[in-house]
């Protein structure tokens, strides 16, 4: 048993480094210890997207960020994608098999990046508006920009990069001028998973997100903050487990297609109760955890904009808040939201607005504090705040999923290969925010 393992590990691994191939300027320099991405918040959508270059010549394409997401996929339409470097993966090839992808297609439209026959295909996601296309598997060259952890650094070009080729049509909800996704999930053909093998990083990533700018860090730290000498926010983290969810849970359109059983590509961790200004709130420890059809539970999502919860559990952390500042008199809803105050009622400290703490108590005897800043979105010109937390409805598929609002101005560490989430809470309290990354300056 043990052999067939390690066979099965060396299969993979040649797959690997067979279609990244070797990525370019790393001879010329130090190796490469992490990557950078610059995130921006689309104020229309609420989307976290980036920009990486791609095709040659290169040219730079905007992608909403999805950490739960299986591939990076882009529209391949045939007024906009055009490039000399674009290679299908035909059937049976190791980048084929790398994805899983077991389907062979041809096209009558091509050839054409997108359309070419004797081709590997797979579903292509836009988990925004939970929508799916079948779409070509292709390779390309991508650049990415490196970091010493404080400072910009020289850009990395990467070859044969596998992706999927998506459409605009599909991509039609996403933030303006984003022309696909880029995922972060558990899979083999992740950004994390594919840049870890061509560049030899490791398989870890951070995300620090702001209501404007933001960063995604791919590899090692340390990683830090103005204002100077630097505020490093990997530092002092909390751990806990990353769990796997046994059963897909973001493609409920899985149905339409012929590849729909696989374990959950998203991130998942174990809350165990939550509190109220250190009360704790009554829960049913059963829907706090997924069960064999892999319902429950809790996940992180950077395509959900606000924290969705199970009816149960929204009413019963709702009805602790309102009693927990009784005497703070409650305004009109503003929807989606069903709990709104005067932001003068409420005031204001160093980490948000004067609002109970709420306490996520997880696996490993940690917790994650969200304090003012997390918990209350500022509405109607900034008169009214109102608690950023949306009912879900009686069946989610899962219990509790903790959205970009709740993100911001936080650090998560995704380590993927020890399988555990490391988490600062809010870098409010130690005077700097996720948009203050020295842009300016080059390692």
């Amino acid at each position: 048993m043990s052999s067939s393992i390690s066979l099965s590990l060396l299969f993979l691994g040649i797959l690997l480094l067979f279609y990244t191939g070797t990525a370019r300027n790393i001879g010329k320099a130090s190796p490469v210890r992490a990557i950078l991405l610059t995130v921006t918040k689309d104020p229309s959508t609420g989307q976290y997207f980036t920009a990486i270059g791609q095709r040659t010549p290169l040219r730079p394409v905007k992608l909403t960020i999805d950490i739960g997401g299986k591939i990076l996929w882009a529209a391949c339409d045939r007024a906009e994608y055009n490039s000399s470097s674009y290679s299908p993966a035909l059937c049976h090839s190791p980048q084929c098999s790398l994805s899983g992808s077991k389907t062979c297609d041809n096209c009558w439209d091509g050839p054409r990046p997108g359309c070419n026959n004797n081709t590997c295909s797979n579903v292509v996601y836009n988990t925004v508006e939970t929508s799916a296309q079948v779409g070509e598997l292709a390779t390309d060259v991508i650049a990415l920009e490196s970091t010493d952890g404080s400072n910009r650094g020289r850009i990395i070009r990467v070859p044969n990069f596998l992706f999927s080729c998506g459409s605009l049509f599909l991509g039609e909800k996403l933030a303006k001028r984003v022309q696909g996704m880029v995922g972060f999930g558990r899979t083999n053909t992740s950004l994390p998973s594919l840049l870890s093998s061509a560049l030899g990083i490791s398989k870890k990533f951070a995300i620090c997100f702001s209501s404007s700018k933001g960063v995604v860090f791919l590899g090692e730290g340390p990683y830090s903050m103005l204002p100077p000498p630097g505020i490093i926010i990997s530092e002092g983290l909390s751990y806990t487990p990353l769990l796997v969810n046994p059963v897909s849970t973001a493609y409920p359109v899985l149905d339409t297609f012929p590849d729909k059983s696989w374990p959950s590509t998203e991130y998942f961790i174990g809350v165990e109760h939550v509190k109220i200004n250190n009360q704790i709130v009554p829960l049913s420890p059963k829907l706090l955890t997924f069960d064999a059809k892999g319902n429950g539970g809790t996940k992180i999502s950077t395509v959900v904009p606000y924290t969705v919860l199970h009816t149960s559990i929204y009413n019963a952390i709702t009805k602790a808040f309102v009693k927990s500042i009784s005497k703070v008199p409650r305004v009109k809803p503003v929807a989606p939201f069903e709990t709104c105050y005067k932001s003068s009622s409420l005031g204001s400290t160093r980490v948000g607005p004067g609002a109970p703490q709420i306490e996520f108590g997880l696996l490993n005897n940690v917790t994650w504090t969200m304090f003012g800043a997390n918990s209350m979105l500022s509405v109607h010109n900034s008169e009214v705040l109102c608690l950023a937390f949306v009912d879900g409805g009686k069946n989610p598929r899962t219990s509790i999923v903790i959205g970009g609002h709740q993100l911001e101005d936080n650090f998560l560490e995704f380590d993927v290969e020890s399988s555990r989430l490391g988490f600062s809470s809010t870098l409010l309290g130690r005077q700097t925010t996720c948009a203050n990354f020295n842009f300016t300056a080059k390692a």
